[in-house]
Order: C-alpha cells, then structure tokens, then sequence
C-alpha cells in the first residue's frame, strides 16, 4: 500500500483539475431542421395599410398583433401568413402646396408607437397623390398630367419636419422608401422631377436627375445611419452615385463598400412590379439625360441589380398577371429563381393576388413564405464541457442560411450562459455581423471571456438574436428564432444549442 501525503495529495489534485481544463471534451451538438412557417422580424409577407392625410385613419393595434401572431389570409388570397411588416403609405394630399400639420405629425407619431406596442416594424413611404386620370395627352397609358405631386421646396420641407420623427422612430421602421416623388412615389408620373412618358421630354434630363438625387440625399439625411433607403429603380441609384450621366454599366456596390453606413452602402430598391413584363413594367429601364435618350437595358440593369441587392432591403410587390408563365413557378416560370437571385426580404400580400394565388395553386407558395428574407437553421454546434472561470471559451457553429437574403439592418448577436440553478444569467456580445451571414453556409466562431466571479456550476449555453434598439432589445417578438426543431424560447426569445457547459473556478 502506497501512503502520499495531504500536500502532495493537493498537488496532484490540482494538477488533475488543470489537466480538466486543458483537455475538455468537446462535444459535438447536431439539430434538426423544421420546416414550420413562422414569424420573424423585418421579413416576409407584409400587410399594406395606406393612410390619406385628408381622412387620417389610425392604426388599430389589436389588428396588428393578430396578424403577426397568426396566420391569415388577406384580400382575395389563397394563402395565409405571419406578417412582421406592414406598409404604411402615407398619401399627403392635403398638403402638396403648403407645410405638414401638427395634427399630421402627432397623428404619425401615434402611428409609430402603435407599431412599436404591436411588435413590428413597419416598411415606410410618403407620396402626394395615388390616383390617375385621362385626358387627350399622349402617354400610351392615358394616364396624363397634371400628376398632382408637389414642387421640391416643397418636398424638401416635409423632409425637414419629419426628420425629427424618423430619427425618433427609427426603431420601428425597417426600411424607408423614397417615394414623394410621382403617383403612388413610384418616380414616374411628376409635374416637377422630370416626365419620361410621351407627356414630357420621353426622357429625364440633366437637372431633373439633380433634383432627385438632392431629394434622394435629404431622406438618407433624415434618417439615421442605421436605416436605408429603396428606390424604385436601379438607375436611381446609377444617378446618385455617379451623377446625371451615369450609365446603365456602372459598377455596383461590393461587399468591402457594403454596411459601412456610407450614403452609397444605404440604397436598395423596391420592385413594384415584379415579374410583370420582360423589364417589369419599365423598372429595367435606361431613361436617358440630357445627352443620352431613353431606351432598353433590361439584360445589364437586371445583371447590377443582382449584385447590388445581395447588400440591402428588396421588397415590392406583384402588379400584373400578363407576364405567365414566367412569372410562375417552375418549371414553366422562374418566380422563386428571381426571389433567390435578386435577394427578396419581402412582397406584398394583398397585391396582385392574380399572381401570388398561382404560385399557392402551382405549390411553390409555402417555400416562398419560408424563404423571403433570412432562414438560419443550426447544423452542428462544436461546445466545451468544461471551462475555467477567468478563461476564453472557444464555440463554433455551423450555420445554414435557406432564406434569399441576410438580414438588412444591424444587430446583435449574443451568446448567453444561464445557470440551471439561479437561472442568472451572462451575455457575451459576439463579433460577427449578422448582415454577412449570406444565403447557403455560415460558420460561425468565437471566443468569449467567461467572468472571473462567475458563480461555479452547470450553464445552459443559448443564442440571442435580438433588435439593436435598447427599447426593442429586450422584447422576444424582435429577437431572430432559427428554423429547427425544440429550440426556440417564445417567453426570452433565444434559441437553446441544447448544451450544459460547467464552469469551474
């Protein structure tokens, strides 16, 4: 029988304890997929509730709240949805030719705190006018002037009232259309901006491309940062950056360039019409300056498109049913190829229901719902056993993006340690920017310092995705759920790696 002594017997227990540390097992955690259509913020289907300054109608909170916690049909759709988004398009038809009220921006304000105690966000537009009518003029459309839109001071105005609430509000709104300009905001149609129809000049001139891009720069001005601003055409962007004689083959946005906060990082578009003609309706169009005339480049713009949308919110909707098969699925169209290719966030759900009802009838409808926006499901997570108070623990996760784009706005991405007896817990704030995690493979590493007072025992390890605003941080219904099976917690809005980690000192 071998005697050891008590201080050599401390010592080989102390040794055996740094042995522990240094070895620990790293286990091995795999998920599973689900395949479940659920809500998620800042994508998806969204809900248009347009509001007339001339007959202000609030929005109803308990509405909402219905409609993002439950699946629904709307409009004459075959199919239901979650909605996080709800498009707000406020038509200012009362004030073309003068300052906004107090009572429209106390209404806005209202609206804004309205969609924040609903939990989602809202997808934004201002415009003066939403009708057309006809005359003897010589737009193919009959739709003729006077369009109703208002001058630029006037504009520019507006910007500068409601800059106060975007900044305010900027929490709530997912991303900002620039609109005002033309019927509907669409651009197009103006009195003031330059007409490319056969009512105007059939092409925009030099200094209506300045007026727009100094609109353009007053609402990125008028909003944070943080927040970005759609167009409804490529070349709006072309213009922007490179001025009035841009052409159709100028370079797009590339990824070092992206999510810099930089004017140019912060455009991205709205297609209107989706897969309704060849150029959908005009969106894939060249509409000239004033040494250039106005012609076809639907090849190129789509082709800058592709590349520009991987950095930004796309959305818009469908308007016409002209263009089947093409716009169905496959195999006789290519729907969810140009979701997939051209980075679509989110679609209108109410319009137009001649198109988005083939796509339930023809069965790729359920995909399309899981597949707007992001889509990250856990593949395989690689954990310690055991860690040391006062040191670094490595995690790695293998991470699969299924949706046709990454998330748009900034946001965290948090490791939490809860420990199983006093439920407190510890959150790491990671390194990674959750923009980049791309459609297909990410693999996510980091290492955090665990806390040298950290209370020993068994830590349940959890992954939060939660909004980058303190006043929505804390709120699950803005927190990102991943797409598998027994891992999402409604009540915090984390999602369990199903993995104890022990912590000893």
């Amino acid at each position: 029988m071998i005697s050891i002594s008590k201080p050599a017997l401390s010592f080989i227990v102390v040794l055996l304890s740094i042995n522990i540390v240094s070895t620990a097992q790293q286990v091995v955690v795999v998920y599973k997929e689900s395949n479940e259509d659920f809500p998620n913020p800042e994508r998806g289907f969204y809900i248009p509730l347009e509001a007339h300054a001339g007959n202000f109608i609030p929005l109803n909170e308990e509405k909402i709240i219905k409609d993002r916690i439950e699946s629904k049909k709307h409009g004459n759709a075959r199919y239901a949805v979650y909605s996080t988004l709800l498009y707000r398009g406020y038509v200012l038809d009362t004030f073309s030719d003068k300052p906004l009220s107090q009572a429209f921006l106390r209404a806005l304000d209202n609206d804004f705190g309205t969609i924040r105690s609903a939990g989602v966000k809202m997808i934004l537009r201002f415009a003066y006018t939403n009708k057309t009518h006809a005359g003897n003029c010589k737009d193919k459309e009959k739709i003729c002037p006077p369009y109703g839109d208002a001058t630029k001071e006037i504009m520019l105005h507006h910007i500068a009232q409601l800059k106060p609430l975007l900044q305010k509000n900027a929490d709530v709104i997912a991303v900002l259309q620039e609109g005002f300009i033309g019927i509907w905001g669409e651009n197009y149609y103006t009195d003031h901006f330059g007409d490319a129809s056969d009512n105007g000049a059939g092409k925009i001139l030099d200094e209506n491309w300045k007026d727009r891009n100094e609109l353009l720069k007053a609402l990125l001005d008028a909003l944070p940062k943080d927040r970005m601003v759609q167009v409804r055409t490529p070349q709006l962007k072309q213009k922007f950056v490179y001025g009035p004689h841009a052409a159709v083959g100028s370079g797009a946005t590339t990824e070092p360039e992206a999510y810099n906060f930089s004017d140019v990082s912060r455009i991205s578009f709205h297609n209107d019409c989706f897969l309704a003609s060849k150029d959908d309706y005009g969106t894939f169009f060249d509409y000239g300056s004033s040494v250039s005339g106005k012609q076809p480049a639907n090849e190129i713009l789509r082709n800058y498109f592709i590349k520009e949308s991987r950095f930004g919110p796309v959305g818009g909707e469908t308007c016409d049913d002209a263009f089947s098969p093409e716009n169905d699925c496959a195999p006789a169209g290519h729907a969810e190829k140009e979701m997939s290719s051209m980075h679509y966030s989110f679609l209108n759900t109410a319009y137009n229901n001649a198109v988005n009802n083939d796509w339930d009838s023809l069965g790729c409808m359920e995909n399309i719902k899981r597949s707007l926006g992001y889509r990250f499901v856990l593949k395989k997570g690689k954990f310690p056993s055991v860690v040391k108070a006062g040191n670094d623990m490595d995690i790695s996760i293998r991470i699969l993006n299924k949706g046709y784009a990454s998330p748009y706005n900034p946001r965290h991405v948090v490791l939490v340690l809860r420990n199983l007896q006093s439920r407190k817990e510890f959150f790491f704030e990671c390194k990674t920017d959750i923009r980049r995690w791309y459609t297909g493979e990410i693999f996510f590493k980091e290492s955090v310092k665990i806390p040298t007072g950290i209370v020993a025992g068994r830590y349940e390890l959890l992954l939060s995705l939660p909004d980058s605003y303190l006043t929505l941080s804390k709120r699950p219904e803005y927190a990102i759920r991943f797409a598998n099976e027994n891992i999402w917690e409604e009540n915090t809005g984390y999602n369990r790696l199903n993995h104890i980690v022990t912590v000893i000192r």
